[in-house]
């Protein structure tokens, strides 16, 4: 019989970032059994180790083993467990942040914390301390309802807890990410107790919330009255990603002062964020500044410079950078695609796209996305039902945006038979979607029902786009002129511009949009239709010839206008009575 493995093989076994399933643990449990390892405190404490991995295994599908969940295993088997070891087991499933050890989603891990710590009440042995709470509490926040974590909340207070500085910031965490601000912000005021973490994990809940103007006071705020604590990386990339929401260049430019005069360590992840402010703020001069400056560029980095490039229509530069890229993931992918999308360059994204299936890369939802959205643009209905299938076969959740994408492609593609099919299967609509459906259902002449979906759509409480109601044109008018700031020679603005105040009947302004568009030399660029004919996209530009069979073509035009002409001729001879 070969002799058992020594204490510091069995303690790597249990330290291992990949626990040993269940089976090799009652082994290794035994081992520490019969080595006496388990019945006096011992240095490091095998018990905790052993809890963790519990906590952590999954049972091995060709075990004999009972088929029990691990996680009784350990309560059963360790019995008396020490708070330590009740706090181990806690604090390793709250780090547990992918599909490994079997956590697979976050409401598990939740689930499986709180069943720990119901074990640790009633033990009788062991009593939560300062140490149990904060990756209770971190675990907790990962859930959408907030009720388990108030309930530790409420514990929290009856321990008399809430003047310990770790538990206090594992609380303002929770309400930061779960709860209204307004309860982080009322228990950060009232805590006697703070140090950084404190402040910064209010001013990234105010980030992550989308207040930047809350997040900005709150730094200032430091800086100015707390001498105790001095901001580091994590407080300048919640500031600086607060200066990016709000588009401000000038604060953005002081905040990398800061940075600089105050000895703030200037790490990857904060330059990334710097990039991202730039872009965000309209200098893609000093994003790229930055990015010149970083020695050892992440994924992130890139990915960053082409989103900024993309974001100005430099999409040869974009690539450029893609290029250059030593290794990819799917989202330096995603980023470029996404640029030849909104630069109108669907051909390219979907030749991008070809090119990522020969490299072998996994799309996702944002893939699809784009390519849906490239489809619709081109006409290009077989390339949209070939990713129909792709979704259906790898059997991707259909959220709101990929819902909407694949109603919006078929519309556009002329098949509104499956963009309906498609909308009544999609668990979740916003107004979004149901602007897509409306839109689709208009444009294929079914005015009746695109009426009746829009009656719906208000009867759930879906409210439609003013702009696209003409029911605000002054919102409308602040739109076009941010985006004139953006791109001034972009026609497309001023031609919606003018049409807007033609439909309302604004007769004067819109003539004075087209002045403008002559005085400033911009022209409307010529309406561009596409089609696509056995998985080839055709396309045909307004009064060019270029085409092979144009002449053809245009004959075919001539016959479809005179009978549409005609048709027209009877609808208002019936309409008339004549008829």
């Amino acid at each position: 019989m070969p002799p058992p493995p020594p204490p510091s093989r069995l303690l790597a076994l249990l330290s291992a970032r990949r626990p040993p399933p269940l089976r090799r643990l009652l082994q290794i449990h035994a081992h520490l059994l019969a080595a006496g390892l388990l019945s006096f405190p011992s240095s490091p404490d095998f018990s905790s180790r052993l809890a963790s991995a519990y906590a952590l295994s999954t049972t091995d599908a060709s075990s004999s083993a009972s088929p029990r969940p691990p996680l009784h295993h350990a309560l059963a088997l360790l019995f008396p467990l020490s708070t330590s070891a009740y706090n181990a087991a806690i604090r390793a499933l709250s780090l547990c942040d992918d599909d490994r050890h079997g956590c697979r989603g976050g409401g598990g891990i939740v689930h499986r914390c709180l069943s720990l710590y119901r074990a640790l009440l009633r033990s009788g042995a062991a009593r939560p301390d300062h140490l149990t709470f904060p990756f209770l509490l971190k675990a907790c926040a990962r859930l959408q309802e907030r009720g388990y974590g108030d309930a530790v909340l409420g514990h929290v207070l009856g321990l008399g807890l809430d003047s310990d500085v770790f538990v206090v910031n594992a609380a303002m965490h929770f309400l930061a990410v779960r709860g209204p601000m307004e309860d982080a912000r009322k228990l950060f005021d009232q805590s006697p107790v703070r140090d950084l973490v404190s402040w910064n994990t209010l001013i990234g809940g105010y980030v992550r919330r989308g207040i930047p103007g809350e997040a900005l006071e709150l730094f200032w705020r430091m800086v100015a009255e707390d001498a105790s604590v001095r901001p580091d990386e994590v407080t300048m990339i919640g500031a600086v990603s607060g200066c990016g929401q709000l588009r401000d260049l000038e604060l953005g430019r002081r905040l990398h002062g800061f940075v600089e005069s105050n000895g703030v360590r200037c790490t990857v992840r904060l330059m990334n964020t710097m990039m991202d402010m730039y872009v965000k703020c309209g200098s893609l001069e000093l994003a790229v500044s930055v990015f010149e400056r970083i020695e050892h560029r992440t994924v992130v980095s890139w990915t960053t410079m082409i989103v900024g490039y993309a974001k100005f229509g430099l999409m040869d530069d974009a690539r450029k950078v893609f290029d250059e890229m030593p290794e990819r993931d799917v989202f330096p992918w995603n980023a470029l695609m996404t640029g030849y999308v909104q630069c109108k360059q669907c051909k390219e994204a979907l030749a991008l796209f070809h090119e990522m299936q020969e490299a072998s890369v996994e799309p996702d939802e944002i893939t699809m996305v784009n390519l849906l959205t490239a489809c619709s643009h081109l006409g290009a209905l077989e390339m949209g039902m070939w990713v129909h299938r792709y979704i259906e076969k790898h059997r991707l959740v259909i959220s709101v945006a990929l819902g909407t994408s694949l109603i919006d492609m078929y519309a556009k593609c002329g098949n509104i038979e499956k963009a309906i099919h498609v909308f009544k299967e999609i668990p979740e609509k916003n107004a979004l979607t149901w602007t897509a459906m409306i839109c689709g259902l208009a444009n294929h002449g079914l005015a009746y029902e695109a009426i009746e979906h829009f009656r719906k759509m208000i009867d759930l409480g879906q409210q439609p786009d003013e702009i696209t109601m003409h029911g605000n044109i002054s919102l409308g008018e602040k739109a076009a002129m941010k985006l004139v700031e953006i791109d001034p020679s972009d026609s497309g603005i001023y031609v919606l511009l003018a049409n807007m105040y033609a439909d309302a009947n604004m007769r004067k302004k819109a003539d004075k949009v087209r002045a403008m568009m002559r005085h400033l030399g911009v022209e409307k660029v010529p309406g561009c239709s596409c089609i696509e004919l056995n998985g080839v996209v055709h396309e045909f530009i307004v009064k060019d010839k270029s085409h092979t069979d144009a002449d053809a073509i245009y004959d075919c035009l001539h016959e479809i206008t005179l009978q549409i002409r005609h048709t027209e001729d009877l609808l208002n001879i019936s309409a008339t009575g004549v008829v």
